[in-house]
């Protein structure tokens, strides 16, 4: 790419200035850029710089920026309609998007599916059938967990700065458990026993209707949550008659080497939602469970206007086709499994550098000061990612401290991308962890 293809004129610092005067400065943006054009797991500014996207839009382009099956497949639906609203009249993409992702999602039992425009969306969803179908009005999520912003999804929320400053209060009867994590001292033992204390001093076990849970928590900083965790947690669901919704929203459609993250415990949850990788760059999510309790509203209870678009549930089917044909569940493995060892070679040289851990391409690098695991350092995470930009690589944190980097690279990144964008990664750590 170069200087002729973007606007005259147009550079970032000037749309930085407008975007001051235009948008509420609680839109957030990681870094001051503005695209002009992304292909695979590149992105280029309006200034004609190239950058390695290590972030993918979130973890939403598993397929990569425009991957060419997914374009031309939004494409081929535009010129056909683009909004009927499907409540009013239906349209076979939705269906046969359904139909698939019933068949693929984990467990034996019957299943269905409908569709939204948001994760958030889909996590109001399923707690909005968790509660119709056990007639329930507790939730019990975890700390550390990040399940959206509207008002619901915030008091689920397990994280306040920035997420939930001056906006309660939050709805009832939303509760937190802890969210086991090794590193930071809580054990599956001791995540099991917040519950039973919940029960205890908090709610009822007959008044829960469901637990939510992140088979690898996003924001709260890319933890994987430990098998016998997720089947204790299951055994103790079944136990009391509570739901388990699986928040699939981040770790979904192949990002940890499974299509479902929760098949890695080979736990089965009562309901699934999904968004992000789902529709390659187009909103679509979605709400996928068991038969019986995603009946459980009447006609009219569920559905939205915009929920699956004809173009995002045509790009979702594209989505699906590319992760099998290009066998991309196996690709995040081989990812992961690299990324890790290259991390681990430069974590063996910086104390700060006190864990490298992931699931598939969901990889995570905590800092802290001096190794100890009682001083995170953000701070260290805040320049690494400054430091990478300016050599033309785009990173995220994460973490309750800010002090974890997440690293969720398109899943068809070229290994030549892969490993330049980890020499940049790790030229990085080294400038600022050594002149710190």
């Amino acid at each position: 790419m170069n200087a002729t293809t973007h606007p005259a004129g147009q550079t970032n610092s000037d749309l930085m200035a407008r975007r001051a005067a235009a948008l509420p400065r609680g839109v957030g943006q990681a870094h001051p850029l503005f695209a002009s054009k992304a292909l695979n797991a590149e992105i280029w500014d309006v200034e004609g710089r190239r950058y390695i996207d290590f972030v993918a839009g979130i973890a939403v382009v598993n397929t990569g920026h425009c991957h060419p099956k997914v374009i031309a497949a939004a494409q081929e639906q535009i010129p056909h309609f683009s909004h009927t609203c499907f409540q009013v009249v239906a349209y076979d993409g939705y269906l046969t998007l359904a139909e698939r992702l019933s068949a693929l999602a984990p467990g034996d039992a019957a299943k269905k599916t409908f569709f939204v425009s948001t994760g958030a969306e889909a996590v109001e969803n399923a707690v909005k059938i968790a509660r119709a179908f056990t007639g329930r009005p507790g939730v019990i999520a975890f700390n550390g967990a990040f399940h959206g912003r509207t008002l619901l999804t915030l008091g689920l929320t397990g994280k306040i700065d920035p997420y939930k400053l001056g906006v309660g209060p939050f709805p009832a009867e939303i509760y937190h458990a802890p969210y086991p994590c090794e590193l930071h001292g809580i054990s599956v033992d001791d995540a099991i026993h917040g519950i039973e204390l919940l029960f205890k001093n908090d709610i009822e076990a007959r008044r829960v209707a469901a637990f939510i849970v992140e088979p690898v928590q996003g924001e709260g900083g890319y933890y994987p949550a430990p098998a016998e965790f997720m089947q204790r947690l299951r055994a103790l669901a079944d136990k009391h008659g509570i739901l388990l919704i699986a928040d699939e929203i981040q770790s979904g459609v192949g990002r940890t080497g499974k299509m479902f993250a929760m098949e890695h415990s080979k736990v089965v949850p009562d309901l699934i939602t999904m968004a992000k990788g789902l529709g390659g760059g187009f909103p679509i999510a979605a709400v996928v469970g068991r038969a019986d309790i995603m009946d459980s509203l009447n006609p009219g209870g569920l559905g939205s206007t915009y929920a699956g678009a004809p173009m995002a549930c045509a790009a979702a089917l594209a989505v699906l086709d590319v992760v099998e044909s290009e066998n991309l569940c196996q690709r995040a493995t081989d990812i992961g499994t690299h990324m890790q060892a290259r991390l681990r070679e430069v974590a063996a040289k910086h104390k700060s550098i006190g864990d490298v851990r992931g699931l598939g391409a969901m990889v995570a690098v905590e800092f802290f000061h001096d190794g100890d695991h009682a001083r995170p350092a953000p701070e260290l995470v805040k320049a690494i990612i400054a430091e990478a930009l300016k050599r033309g690589l785009l990173l995220l944190s994460c973490g309750s401290y800010g002090n974890v980097l997440r690293l969720m690279v398109p899943l068809t990144i070229e290994q030549k991308v892969l490993e330049e964008g980890l020499d940049i990664l790790a030229a990085s750590i080294e400038a600022v962890v050594t002149s710190a």
